[in-house]
């Protein structure tokens, strides 16, 4: 080969080898990080939502199928598990092996299309010996039972893979723990051990039923999940001078404007269901009332409907929220963190990812 061109190819193998060692030690050194971090160590004690799952069953790329969150002191929870909740759990640097219990809302595919992959990360890396609790109303027995059996055999590979010792077999998927959906003006408390109270309260969501919310309250500070619902009196009782209300909301306005297209596009199919929607879920406006009768201090939007693909559709989305509360208002999406200190009246905005 002629010296011309030995000499370039020379330096071009030189500069491949560079670059592949620089990124590994870049990658040496964020794979480090990664395992020894631990979010739930690095925040005070008190009250704090994550919203692992902002979106709804539509795609929306800065919003995941609905989860949220909540630390309590030491003890993590979920409540729902969309579709791309434990991924963004992962990326939330949020360890899926602390996992204390989930909580359903209701059993809307959405809510817990990304539960199976949520239990597995769980198991895999917390290496239970038990499985994890699922709370939820009455047919969240028939949920896990399915999910149990769908991973029935990933559970027989893993552990023939890897051995007992690290993934043992007991810690496999979930135990349900059901309970009867209260009545208006009555909440079941489901959850209640080393200070952290958890009450569960009926929602509006028909012809869905049962369908809750929940109220979680540590350390002189609390939170409300609505889970889905329309505007709802029982939610407003609920949430009576919480700190933090987290709301489902959907913009009939702009849900309006995918009525028409579809329309126009012959599809009668989705005429239907976007014609359908509007009558089980709260508009933006709507969370905002129910935010202000509650007394709550803080509103944070999930489940946002439609998805906000350009930027001025969140001003259409919030439009007419401030003269409805008084409060503060987060639209929330994927990343987005409210912290609660405990026995303090702070209340602290985050954007994680």
């Amino acid at each position: 080969m002629h010296l011309r061109l030995i000499l370039p190819l020379a330096v071009a193998l030189a500069f491949v080898t560079a670059c592949e060692q620089a990124t590994l030690s870049v990658m040496q050194r964020a794979v480090a990080t990664n395992m020894a971090s631990d979010y739930l160590g690095d925040i005070e004690d008190g009250l704090h939502v994550v919203l692992c799952g902002a979106g709804s069953p539509l795609p929306d790329p800065n919003r995941s199928g609905p989860c949220t969150a909540v630390i309590a002191g030491s003890r993590l929870f979920i409540f729902d598990a969309g579709s791309g909740a434990s991924r963004q759990i992962g990326a939330l640097r949020i360890p899926q092996g602390r996992i204390d219990a989930i909580f359903l809302t209701h059993f809307h595919s959405d809510h817990i299309d990304g539960l199976g992959e949520l239990l597995m990360q769980r198991w895999v890396n917390g290496t239970h010996t038990t499985p994890v609790p699922i709370h939820g109303p009455t047919g969240v027995s028939r949920v896990v039972a399915g999910f149990k059996e769908a991973y029935e055999l990933d559970k027989i590979y893993r552990v023939a893979h890897h051995g007992e010792a690290t993934v043992p077999p007991g810690g496999f998927s979930a135990v349900a723990v059901p309970f009867p959906a209260p009545p208006d003006g009555h909440g079941e408390v489901v959850y209640d051990e080393a200070g952290v109270k958890i009450t569960a309260f009926a929602v509006d969501h028909a012809p869905i039923a049962p369908a809750v919310g929940y109220r979680i309250e540590y350390g002189g500070r609390s939170v409300v999940i609505s889970g889905d619902t329309s505007k709802s009196s029982n939610l407003e009782a609920f949430a009576k001078d919480v700190d933090l209300l987290v709301h489902e909301a959907l913009s009939a306005r702009l849900v309006n404007v995918m009525t028409e297209a579809a329309r126009e596009a012959g599809r009668d199919n989705l005429v239907k269901i976007t014609t359908d929607i509007l009558d089980y879920h709260a508009t933006p406006v709507q969370a905002a009332e129910s935010a202000q009768t509650a007394g709550a201090r803080h509103l944070l939007y999930y489940h946002v409907v439609p998805p906000l693909l350009l930027g001025p559709m969140e001003g259409i989305f919030l439009d007419g929220t401030d003269e409805a509360f008084d409060g503060g208002i987060t639209l929330g999406t994927d990343g987005t963190a409210i912290h609660l200190p405990a026995n303090s009246d702070a209340i602290e905005i985050e954007e994680l990812l």
